[in-house]
């Protein structure tokens, strides 16, 4: 019998079939291009279970309303494939799940893999993205630590454990584990994004961003998601220190452009272009183009977190296909999976049509609809640095207006965990003066002219 990378069985025996099975689970782990490699093995040994699983799993990662139907015919040739092991069985069970709507489900199987197969990492992985959608952090790490002991020579093994520890707030940790795992390997995107948060979090701004350009160089061969989204988390960094030309030039290069059909990639962009704005940085016409491409979207509500990013980017372009997307919403949150379909009602809906308020320009409606969402956004998924867009576009909304006492509680929050950022100490100028404490207004510019003098002289 054949065995992964992993070591756990297949009962799969063709080499390049293996090779195939190895390259998904690898690059699944590792954000590599490579995985999409499956695909072409399973339809050249529609027997394997575990390429057509894989092959399966490969689509339902497109975080789309196709996905299900594209990996239809690969599902059910891994459920018809004679001689499937008991991990492999589980794991074509961990996928129907999924395809079927049934997320609970596949955390659950996902969790019984890793107690029975501590060597399965990338149902471990599969497990955690699910648990990270939901917003649940303690599940994600509570299926890391079944395995973390036995896989401690494995990089990715701490690269899951470092985000799933950032997530709980449990920084400490979250450093102790992504350090470890560039030690085992410096190529370790998921590590390396695990430490961006937690350097962020911590305001260790400059050492974020010579840690994400030094280690950039790595980034070859990923995955557009993984390549976008570390620059992107890279670009926080910048917009920390008023660097928006940089931004700017890594949106171009870097951001926009890997794969414009892919939900990541829009949602990434939406975000990124929406930061720029609520700082006063000119966009340009760059809306329509991520418009252009979100314009199939207004009938997609797989996640809540992709959703809102889509209808803000829709409506801020302007386009037409904005209110088709809030009414499919509005028919879509009564027949929502029982399991998100409160989560749907109560959070996601309101907070879409503030976004739109937003973009549209009608503060009082953000201030009204986003309020009310904001204390339970975590539950949309995504992650801290990601959700901390729709606070900010809350504060924006808080202060345009006139709520200034509001907007300084808000600000001073956040400058207690990143004290010398640019935006941030912009807009307490503005509040301070408009609430009358010019002494307190002068401090914040004061720090705004020290981080940018100190940026200049460093170049």
């Amino acid at each position: 019998m054949a065995k992964d990378w992993l070591g756990n069985d297949l009962s799969t025996t063709d080499s390049t079939t293996v090779q195939a099975i190895n390259d998904f689970s690898e690059g699944l782990l590792a954000y590599e291009t490579k995985a999409g490699n499956v695909i072409a093995a399973a339809e050249a040994d529609p027997g394997s279970a575990m390429a057509n699983a894989y092959a399966a799993l490969a689509y339902m990662f497109l975080e789309s309303p196709e996905a299900g139907g594209l990996a239809k015919s690969y599902l059910e040739r891994a459920e018809a494939a004679k001689g499937a092991t008991r991990r492999e069985a589980m794991n074509i069970a961990a996928v129907r799940a999924w395809h079927a709507g049934d997320v609970p489900g596949a955390i659950r199987i996902g969790n019984e893999i890793a107690d029975e197969f501590a060597h399965d990492l990338p149902m471990v992985k599969l497990t955690q993205y699910h648990e990270f959608n939901l917003g649940n952090a303690p599940g994600m790490l509570r299926v890391a630590e079944k395995v973390a002991e036995v896989n401690s020579d494995l990089c990715h093994m701490h690269g899951l454990s470092a985000f799933a520890y950032e997530q709980c707030h449990l920084l400490g940790d979250a450093e102790t584990s992504a350090r470890r795992a560039i030690e085992l390997k410096r190529k370790e995107p998921w590590a390396h994004h695990a430490l961006a948060h937690v350097l962020i979090t911590q305001g260790r701004i400059d050492e974020g961003i010579d840690f994400l350009e030094d280690v950039s160089g790595t980034w070859n061969d990923l995955n557009s998601f993984m390549l976008t989204h570390n620059w992107w988390h890279l670009c926080l960094n910048y917009i920390s220190k008023g660097r928006y030309d940089d931004v700017l030039r890594a949106y171009d290069t870097h951001i926009w452009g890997a794969d414009k059909s892919y939900s990541q990639d829009q949602i990434g962009a939406v975000s990124l272009l929406l930061r720029l704005e609520l700082v006063g940085v000119d966009v340009g016409d760059r809306w329509q183009d991520v418009a252009q491409h979100m314009k199939g979207r207004t009938e997609d509500f797989v996640q809540p977190f992709l959703t809102m990013q889509y209808v803000y980017g829709l409506a801020r372009a302007g386009a037409p296909e904005t209110e088709a997307m809030m009414e499919n919403l509005k028919a879509f949150v009564g027949r929502a999976p029982a399991h998100v379909q409160d989560a749907w009602i109560n959070v996601a809906e309101p907070a879409c049509e503030a976004l739109v308020a937003h973009a549209r320009g009608d503060h009082e409606t953000v201030v009204r609809k986003m309020g009310s969402a904001i204390s339970r956004i975590v539950e949309i998924g995504g992650s801290h640095a990601q959700r901390d867009l729709f606070e900010q576009v809350l504060l924006d909304s808080v202060i345009r207006t006139g709520r200034y006492s509001t907007a300084q509680q808000m600000l001073e929050m956040r400058r207690g965990y990143e004290p010398c950022s640019v935006p941030n100490n912009d807009k307490l100028a503005e509040v301070y003066q408009s609430l009358g404490l010019p002494r307190e207004a002068a401090r914040a510019q004061a720090r705004v002219t020290r981080v940018l003098n100190e940026a200049h002289q460093g170049r």
